[in-house]
């Protein structure tokens, strides 16, 4: 099966050589050199190294500052050492919580205490590791002893909160019960908090999230009623990484902030369970049935209380620095070697983690190993090539995040582009990120063949948007948060990727014990067909990154995307304008009153204040002159420049996506500079588009707005300075 796997992507490459006579970024000349290096690269891709290794790395638990998470780092940097990179470690100090103490208690009417344990499985050796596995909790809770009567919230998400208002029913004083999806797990209990409960409970329902998604593990892949997902619930859209050193580096002795002060840590206790120990808290609950919308798999009517059911929440932790362990390696670029292409991946995990980060970070290092082998036969590239294993991402991105604070200047003044992947399966391509890379990607992905189908990665890709969504294009998705690309593109500036197989391999072990290798064996890419696609994907788009003669951006594609944000936006705005005049003629007609069942407690809705006329002009008449630049831009050949010209056009191209970012920051989040793409206050791991504009529409904040659309303003005129000025240069 391997070596068919390898005959497949060498036969295609073979087709792609000869269909292809120029790529993005090369000269004629230049592309029948890089192609041939690809062919060479895609032939020294092996997936039996991929097994070997995840059995490795995921043969026990290694999460933050674990004994095996720092053996799984001088192993990697020993590997890349092998393969002829110049590898380090870069330890930083972050403070991670350890669960001392979980109690949940029923405490009326009825009585249950918890389990708070996943069985072992049949089968499954790993899941049977006893006091070795991570206790199921979520990091960056606070510290909380809380008792008080329950509420089901849904998905703890903004419009259910709106849904209880318009039941009457408040969470104040109240410990509330939500389900995992919805939106990230950090964002429910900061919601919760903000409308006044004192405790968050989050369970994973089986119709979102287990056997009603089809058989669970062991027979199926999805989660049984036992398994919980751990997780962070650190408050991200604020900041990443350590938690008491915002915007700098968390080195040894450096100043700390003070753990009460540490705005990113939650304000009340939160613990994640099973479906098994949710099912006695939800069905002690009465009062309102919940809206069809809310329910779930568990077999009960879904109440919304508050109460009867009364809970007892008790939760401690040791809370104490420990080190984070990343591993650099280097391949000096023969040309430009103070041009960087940063390629990274996470190496630790909540537990064993074979398919969270690991088969990400096989594929990484099999890429990097090929790389290696061509350069050790004078194959090296123009740039240099930095490789990085990042140490504590699942508490919050905090080794990726200190690397890029303690760097920042550095990495500013000579990165390229960064390359993100997390875990990996079987399906279809993603591909996110700024969208001035979207033309190369493309192109990368219509070389790579699909190890199911045959056909390229791409044509895939878009064979399964036009099924579900009927868009033939292929379009990068806009990066919000949730990985390690997130300091790197949102606080740094640099152009970074996002990219990743999936969607036909079973889910439900994420962030679970159940995350193992026998696990990821059966049910996610058994052959590790998808994980050399990954790799040859990423190589591809790395060795490109580093040899093309001018950087390959292409600002049209941004251009037409970003526009078509701001008329999401424009046509939103209109909307939600639309939408009030109804609803305030509904008030004033009393329809929600005579619509209501009159033997229910339905809070009669007031009317809402009018959405003002918005002056989005001044945004629209910046991206009419951007596209008059970029046009100028796009007509130079830059295949007749000189080569000095090419020098300092790439070491300007190096700096667009810095233009867009702002030094003041986002309202409420300074850390976020980025001005195009931000994970959303209220999503967490969602992106938000124009977010300093977006976000103030969404929360009506009408002065704000206006302060945004200035701001963004600025920022797109800025750009377009910048873009103009390369222009003339180049004339």
């Amino acid at each position: 099966m391997l070596r068919n796997i390898h005959l497949l992507f060498f036969t295609t490459f073979l087709i792609s050589i000869n269909a292809q006579t120029t790529i993005t970024g090369f000269t004629p000349e230049q592309t029948n050199k890089q192609l041939q290096l690809e062919k060479s690269f895609e032939e020294k891709l092996n997936a039996a190294n991929l097994d070997e290794w995840m059995q490795k790395m995921a043969a026990e638990p290694h999460w933050v500052g674990t004994e095996f998470g720092e053996e799984n780092a001088k192993w990697i940097k020993s590997q890349f050492e092998s393969w002829g990179y110049d590898a380090k470690i870069e330890t930083y100090h972050i403070l991670f919580p350890y669960p001392t103490e979980r109690v949940l208690e029923l405490t009326g009417p009825n009585q249950y205490k918890a389990k708070l344990t996943a069985v072992p499985v049949e089968g499954d050796p790993f899941t049977a590791q006893g006091e070795a596995l991570l206790p199921s909790y979520n990091a960056f809770s606070i510290d909380g002893d809380v008792e008080a009567e329950l509420v089901f919230v849904n998905y703890g998400i903004p419009k259910d909160y709106e849904e209880l208002e318009k039941l009457g029913i408040s969470v104040e004083g109240k410990i509330v019960i939500a389900k995992y999806q919805g939106s990230w797990r950090g964002i429910k209990p900061k919601l919760a908090a903000e409308k006044g409960a004192i405790g968050c409970i989050i369970y994973s329902d089986p119709e979102d999230d287990g056997y009603g998604q089809g058989d669970v593990y062991p027979k199926g892949a999805y989660k049984n009623k036992t398994g919980v997902q751990r997780g962070s619930v650190m408050d991200m859209p604020t900041y990443p990484g350590d938690v008491l050193t915002p915007g700098y580096g968390a080195t040894k002795d450096v100043k700390r902030l003070d753990r009460k002060d540490a705005p990113t840590i939650t304000k009340i206790p939160v613990l994640p369970i099973s479906y098994e120990d949710a099912l006695p808290l939800l069905s002690s609950l009465e009062g309102t049935v919940a809206p069809d919308s809310w329910r779930g798999g568990l077999p009960i009517t879904y109440h919304i209380g508050p109460g009867p059911a009364k809970v007892h929440l008790k939760l401690t932790f040791d809370w104490k620095l420990v080190p984070a362990h990343n591993v650099i390696a280097t391949l000096k670029g023969t040309e430009y070697p103070d041009q960087w292409v940063v390629r990274g991946n996470h190496h630790d995990a909540w537990v064993h983690g074979a398919n969270d980060p690991i088969s990400g970070m096989v594929a990484l290092m099999e890429e990097a190993r090929a790389i290696g082998e061509l350069a050790k036969k004078g194959q090296k590239p123009k740039r240099t090539l930095v490789f990085c294993a990042w140490d504590a991402e699942e508490p919050g991105l905090i080794g990726s995040t200190e690397w890029v604070e303690d760097h920042k200047k550095e990495l500013q003044e000579k990165v390229v582009a960064y390359i993100n992947t997390d875990g990996n399966g079987r399906g279809f391509l993603g591909a996110g990120g700024s969208h001035s890379l979207q033309a190369m990607v493309s192109e990368v992905a219509n070389t790579v063949v699909d190890p199911q189908t045959k056909v390229s990665v791409k044509e895939r890709r878009i064979a399964a948007n036009m099924v579900n969504s009927g868009d033939d294009s292929f379009e990068l998705y806009a990066l919000g948060s949730g990985s390690d690309y997130t300091p790197f593109i949102q606080h740094a500036g640099i152009a970074a990727l996002n990219i990743g197989f999936g969607g036909e391999n079973g889910g439900g072990e994420y962030h679970t014990i159940y995350d193992t290798y026998p696990h990821y064996k059966r049910f996610k890419d058994p052959e590790f067909a998808y994980g050399v696609a990954l790799a040859n994907t990423a190589g591809l788009i790395t060795l490109r990154l580093a040899n093309a003669d001018v950087i390959p951006l292409n600002f049209s594609q941004w251009h037409t995307i970003v526009s078509g944000y701001l008329t999401e936006i424009i046509n939103e705005t209109e909307q939600m304008r639309k939408d009030v005049l109804k609803h305030n003629k509904m008030v004033d007609n009393k329809y929600f009153q005579l619509a209501a069942d009159p033997t229910k407690n339905v809070k009669s809705p007031i009317k809402k204040d009018l959405i003002p006329y918005i002056d989005f002009s001044p945004l629209q008449n910046q991206l009419v002159f951007l596209n008059e630049t970029i046009s100028e831009f796009e007509k130079i050949n830059t295949a007749s420049l000189t080569s000095k010209m090419k020098i300092e056009l790439n070491k300007n191209l190096m700096k667009a996506e810095h233009m867009l970012t702002s030094e003041k920051g986002l309202p409420r989040r300074p850390w976020f500079k980025h001005q195009i793409y931000a994970p959303g206050f209220y999503t967490g791991y969602g992106v938000k588009t124009l977010p300093g504009v977006r976000e103030a529409i969404e929360q009506k904040d009408w002065k704000e707005a206006q302060e945004q659309i200035e701001i963004l303003t600025a920022t797109f005129h800025s750009f377009n300075t910048f873009l103009m000025e390369m222009n003339n240069n180049i004339k």
